[in-house]
């Protein structure tokens, strides 16, 4: 290892930006060199946050979406300070729960600056910056037990630790209809790809969760006057958030899971439901009425859930938003803890219900769509069973309740279904390769929960790292904007803890 740590980040978008800023916050690392690659022209805003229409909001308040450790109000307080320049922060406030949702546009503004005032502060600490607007094409190990990092163009970047913090990229194409006309494979940013669409053409979408919800409120404020369809096999919509309210967990709490784990116990899913049970009862809630929250996804028609949960915005009962807290919050340190058989019960069973519970959209854009349904103009299809292009012109859908024709296809299906960013999966083989990695069976790669480091046969490598979505499938819920600022946190401690016990080394080389 060189005197000075050497850091890469592969990937520039919202994981790194977290990454950037706990760098920032550890004092105790010795300044180093810092080298991001992206090849992207939308640096730092990744796929959700390039430009786009203001419609096109995030489905957290500014609180949760805090690119900083331990300040959950730096977004809000960014927020204060353009409003005195730019304006519009009264137009973000949701009109049926009073809570900001900003656009995603804005949000992506705002991992811009924080991304710079970063870099500048650790340029400011005698830390080199390099910017590498080239993809990380493929990796070999080096002699000092770092890496080589190859790009496209043939140039080499020795560095001592690697983060892999690519996105989850482009959706999957499921049924081979790239280059079809009329197919649009990525609606990001919908401002540019929706402009394309013929006002009064039928359109099929295929998917019913957030994207989906984000393509029909576009399609509404650009005056789309033609048929919505939603095919989905389920026909699973995201749950509608309630009027944000303040609850300190008690029990079913990240340290309370990482205690656990620390005593080299596990946990079985009852484990976890008594756990929350708990959790409930200390704030006067019933686990019942959480469980039939979730089982309603089953029996409930989408449409009359999404009527009542509407209804229910000002509820005050908090057990709905208690479980909202606490799955983002505790799920990466309570995953590790399952038995496979659990985990994947979990899967089979309650991931749709948790998604659309703890990823739920602003009341305001649930009643935009609400509003659609019932005016005739938006339809949610279920049984999706399959899509192919037409001969002359046009797409055929296949669905269990019947067969169905459109003019314009718009994949909104969820990108993180692929195992791994298309983009990224040769610089992944090539780790793979190298002994470096194991491709983890739910997709990227095996990592260790409390440091985000990768394993090779359970045995954690401190010089690789996982953030967000390469870490997907070791894993629950990685991709939320708190996850990731808790794990860039990890990821920067390791470093550090790994660089001083190699730096003393070197330095007592140095002198003797």
């Amino acid at each position: 290892m060189s005197s000075l740590p050497r850091i890469a980040v592969i990937g520039g978008g919202a994981s790194a930006v977290c990454l950037l800023d706990a760098l920032v916050q550890e004092r105790d690392l010795r300044p180093g060199v810092i080298t991001v690659f992206e090849p992207s022209r939308h640096l730092w805003r990744g796929r959700p946050y390039q430009p786009d229409l203001e419609v096109v909001r995030v489905n957290a308040t500014p609180d949760d979406m805090s690119v900083r450790a331990g300040d959950n109000q730096h977004l809000a307080e960014w927020l204060t300070t353009r409003q005195l320049f730019v304006g519009g922060a009264a137009a973000y406030t949701d009109p049926l729960s009073g809570s900001h949702f900003v656009p995603r546009a804005v949000y992506g503004d705002y991992l811009e600056q924080s991304a710079r005032a970063a870099l500048m502060t650790l340029l400011q600490r005698d830390w080199r910056v390099e910017l590498v607007r080239q993809r990380a094409e493929y990796a070999t190990p080096a002699a000092n037990g770092g890496l080589k990092l190859h790009t496209a163009r043939g140039d080499v970047h020795e560095v001592d630790y690697a983060v892999l913090s690519v996105g989850a990229g482009r959706p999957a194409d499921h049924y081979s209809l790239a280059g079809q006309e009329g197919y649009l494979m990525e609606p990001y940013p919908v401002g540019r790809t929706l402009s394309a669409v013929d006002p009064e053409a039928d359109v099929a979408v295929i998917g019913s969760g957030l994207t989906a919800v984000d393509v029909v409120l576009a399609l509404n404020a650009t005056g789309h006057q033609g048929k919505i369809r939603l095919f989905s096999r389920r026909g699973v919509l995201p749950g509608v958030r309630q009027k944000q309210i303040h609850h300190r967990l008690r029990y079913f709490t990240p340290a309370h899971f990482r205690g656990v784990a620390a005593r080299g116990e596990t946990r079985t899913l009852q484990d976890l439901v008594t756990l929350m049970s708990a959790e409930l009862a200390a704030a006067g809630e019933s686990i019942e009425a959480v469980r039939a929250e979730i089982d309603s996804l089953r029996t409930e028609d989408p449409i009359v859930r999404l009527r009542r949960q509407l209804g229910e915005v000002d509820s005050p009962s908090i057990g709905l938003r208690i479980l909202q807290q606490a799955v983002p919050d505790a799920g990466p340190d309570v995953w590790p803890l399952l038995t496979e058989q659990d985990k994947n019960a979990l899967l089979q069973r309650y991931d749709r219900a948790l998604m659309s519970l703890c990823c739920p959209m602003p009341p305001g854009n649930a009643a935009v769509l609400l509003s659609l349904v019932e005016s005739g103009q938006v339809e949610l299809v279920n049984g999706l069973e399959g899509v192919e292009s037409v001969p002359g012109g046009g797409f055929h859908i296949g669905t269990a309740r019947g067969d169905h024709r459109s003019a314009v296809v718009i994949n909104a299906t969820n990108a993180r279904m692929r195992k791994v960013n298309e983009l990224a999966a040769p610089l992944v083989n090539s780790l793979v390769a190298a002994g470096l990695a194991e491709p983890h069976p739910r997709g990227g790669v095996h990592v260790e929960r409390a440091t985000s480091r990768l394993t090779v046969g359970s045995t954690p490598n401190p010089r690789l790292y996982a953030l967000g979505d390469p870490a997907a499938g070791s894993l629950f819920f990685t991709f939320g904007v708190q996850s990731l600022v808790d794990r860039a946190v990890d990821i920067v401690r390791a470093i550090r803890e790994d660089s001083a016990v190699l730096t003393t080394g070197h330095d007592v080389l140095q002198s003797a």
